[in-house]
């Protein structure tokens, strides 16, 4: 059995532990827990519960230090398994998807919880067990503001990384106006400069001179066109998008204060801008033509002349 299929049928812990980035979170994981309840769309699920089996990992923010071993310190496990109780309460479902989305939102609405494995099992509807797994993240939530029509609705912008021939293209105007001709918002997301940067031995100093190198970068590239706006905190980038306002994106702030970001690939900006696209939950990310496509994105990337 190839490693790929032994991870599809692993418990929800390893798979966790193989798409963990290179600084692992915090996990918790209910392991094996039976409910018995009615549910299902065939006629012979109706007017009569059966047993479903939930296994579930929650990656959560480190824990603030120090913890003095109080439980009110820490997320509790029973917030897990309380939200699978609200979900199910709400009413009878027909799909085990639809009730894994109910209880992963529940989950995700947990201040300290970043992304979740959910996988809910049937286990009387044969001689083996049926079931789906999701995993969701906390970033997936869009953002909401106003479309095209002025109607309500979730915002899904357009990230696009422009390396340095993008930047200092003659023509980048036009490029910016075709970006804006798809009716989107545009986040701009910039690597580091040609210039050699600052080499220093210890590497919080050195990921911070690196992002700030990327963040002269983003200047740089604001100075070439003047619906270019520099932003670096969330609040910055929502009021933004809502405004539909061009914006380029100045990582420090965001990066350093998330525990989910990139730890090794500050000088890497294809990298902070797919982090960044997920955090967004974008459309796509736009990558010029010749930049190497990040592998396991979880958002629709484009190879593009820009």
């Amino acid at each position: 059995m190839s490693s790929d299929t032994r991870l599809a049928f692993a418990h929800p812990e390893a798979r966790a532990e193989a798409s963990a980035p290179a600084d692992p979170r915090d996990r918790i994981s209910l392991r094996d827990h039976v409910v018995a309840t009615e549910i299902g769309a065939f006629q012979a699920e109706r007017g009569q519960t059966q047993r479903i089996r939930f296994n579930i990992v929650l990656e959560i923010r480190p824990h603030p230090a120090p913890l003095h071993d109080d439980v009110d310190r820490i997320l509790s496990y029973d917030r897990i398994t309380e939200a699978i109780a609200a979900e199910l309460a709400q009413g009878r479902v027909n799909l085990l998807e639809t009730l894994a989305e109910g209880v992963a939102e529940r989950i995700l609405r947990e201040p300290q919880a970043m992304r979740v494995f959910v996988r809910i099992e049937k286990l009387d509807r044969g001689p083996g067990a049926l079931g789906v797994e999701i995993a969701r993240t906390r970033a997936a939530q869009p953002l909401r503001g106003v479309d095209a029509r002025g109607e309500e609705a979730d915002l899904h912008p357009l990230v696009v990384y422009l390396d340095n021939d993008s930047i200092d293209a003659p023509d980048l105007p036009e490029r910016l106006d075709r970006l804006e001709e798809q009716g989107l918002p545009v986040v701009l997301c910039v690597g580091p400069p040609r210039a050699e940067m600052v080499r220093v031995g210890a590497r919080a100093v050195q990921r911070r001179i690196d992002l700030l190198a990327i963040e002269q970068n983003a200047w740089r590239l604001a100075a070439r066109d003047r619906r270019c706006l520099v932003v670096a905190s969330r609040t910055e980038i929502d009021f933004a998008l809502r405004r539909g306002q061009m914006i380029v994106w100045a990582p420090s702030k965001l990066v350093l204060d998330s525990a989910d970001s990139p730890q090794d690939g500050a000088r890497d900006g294809v990298a902070l801008a797919l982090w960044l696209a997920e955090q967004l939950a974008a459309a796509r990310l736009v990558l010029p033509g010749g930049v190497r496509v990040p592998p396991g994105s979880r958002v629709l990337t484009e190879v593009s002349g820009l």
